[in-house]
């Protein structure tokens, strides 16, 4: 540890170019960023590319548990009066499905990518809380390893990854398996709130000082306002299932008609979080897209300014869509009005995405590899899908 009169701080002295061979600097520098050997590095690393892998390798293993479940739903509804699984334990296979691929897939795989590459294209050393984001992998294993030990006592998560009050609350849900799922989305929260804490700190604070807003890669736009998305709606899902296990467990009435609650709270607290949640999911993927296709297509990307300016756009207006999937509920014709009119408006920046990619691929001279097909790829089932959505809107 360094003295109040010691030089600047080992991470400026690095930046500055003034470490000295052999120096007390040099050492401490080593102390503090050197991997130690052995096991202990494998649990200590605060490095961000290992944080990264780890991050991919943990996702893409849910996804095979999240795929196995899908199977074992599949073969169920293969044929009619089938019994491969009792009603029960369907309910509890579609609800870890829904929570494996949303919460423990989806997001997860794309912070991998964003670990991994982050501090490379910003130009800088690591993370800008290194610690932070190794405690953001660790709380998320944990997270998804305590969902999964539900399984082996038959009391998982039950009632939909959506997971409606009051079905959800203790009249109608006996069992452990809804404080299960509650404690688990609150510590994957934590989790990502962290993670996007400090991949938003990064950005300020860790650019290459030569790196304007104008030249930042639209990957780092996507994961910065998914980021910010995270910051603003998961607090309030974790809230929610912290509410829902008071009202389980310690006699609270939050959602609780009977006793002056009201079961439409968790829906406006769930989708306000779950509807953003789906761009803060696919920004990311876009922002890749977005950087790596013009590689294949030997030419910058068209129209940088407005993919990164529809990229902030989309998390905006991301965030007054959520009623459409509360049509139901009774809410005013003029609420839902206006809902329904940004869920039309929100197309327009995935479009102008969508229209740059086309005019990239169009202008320029495209390299027929692997790569390239797979981004082409991508292209073509956003085109679909975005289209089908606005079909079924229409």
């Amino acid at each position: 540890m360094t003295s109040p009169s010691a030089p600047p701080p080992l991470q400026r002295t690095l930046e500055l170019g003034r470490i000295e061979p052999g120096s007390a600097e040099e050492r401490a520098l080593r102390e503090t960023w050197e991997t130690p050997p052995g096991w202990r590095a494998w649990l200590s690393t605060v490095d961000h590319k290992s944080i990264g892998l780890r991050y991919l390798v943990t996702a893409f293993a849910f996804l095979i548990a999240g795929g196995i479940e899908a199977l074992i739903m599949r073969v169920q509804l293969a044929r009619p009066d089938a019994h491969v699984l009792t009603p029960e334990q369907y309910n509890q296979l579609f609800t870890m499905h829904g929570v494996t691929m949303i919460f423990l897939y989806a997001l997860p795989v794309l912070s991998g990518f964003s670990n991994y590459l982050w501090p490379l294209v910003l130009g800088a050393r690591d993370m800008a809380f290194p610690r932070l984001n190794a405690l953001s992998y660790w709380i998320f294993l944990f997270a998804g390893l305590f969902l999964y030990a539900s399984f082996p006592f038959g009391e998982t998560p039950n009632a939909g990854w959506f997971n409606y009050a009051p079905l959800a609350g203790l009249t109608y849900n006996t069992g452990p398996n809804i404080d299960v799922y509650a404690l688990g989305m609150v510590l994957l929260g934590i989790s990502t709130t962290v993670g996007s804490m400090n991949f938003v700190v990064t950005f300020l604070r860790m650019r290459a000082p030569s790196m304007s807003l104008d030249r930042v890669p639209v990957l780092v736009w996507g994961t910065l306002t998914a980021s910010g998305s995270n910051l603003l709606a998961v607090p309030l899902v974790s809230l929610a299932f912290f509410m829902l296990w008071l009202d389980r467990r310690i006699g609270t009435h939050f959602f609780d008609v009977m006793n002056g609650g009201r079961a439409l709270l968790w829906q406006h607290l769930f989708w306000i979080f779950a509807h953003p949640w789906v761009y803060a999911v696919v920004l990311p993927a876009m922002g890749i897209v977005s950087d790596a296709l013009p590689v294949f297509c030997r030419r910058p990307l068209v129209g940088y300014l407005p993919v990164a300016l529809s990229t902030v756009a989309t998390i905006v207006v991301g965030f007054v869509v959520w009623i459409h999937h509360m049509f139901a509920t009774g809410i005013p014709a003029l609420a839902l009005s206006f809902f329904g009119a940004a869920s039309m408006v929100i197309a327009i920046p995935s479009a102008v995405a969508t229209f740059a990619w086309i005019a990239t691929i169009w202008t320029g001279r495209p390299v027929f590899r692997v790569p390239f097909l797979y981004f082409a790829g991508f292209v073509f089932l956003f085109v679909i899908g975005g289209l089908l959505v606005l079909c079924v809107i229409v």
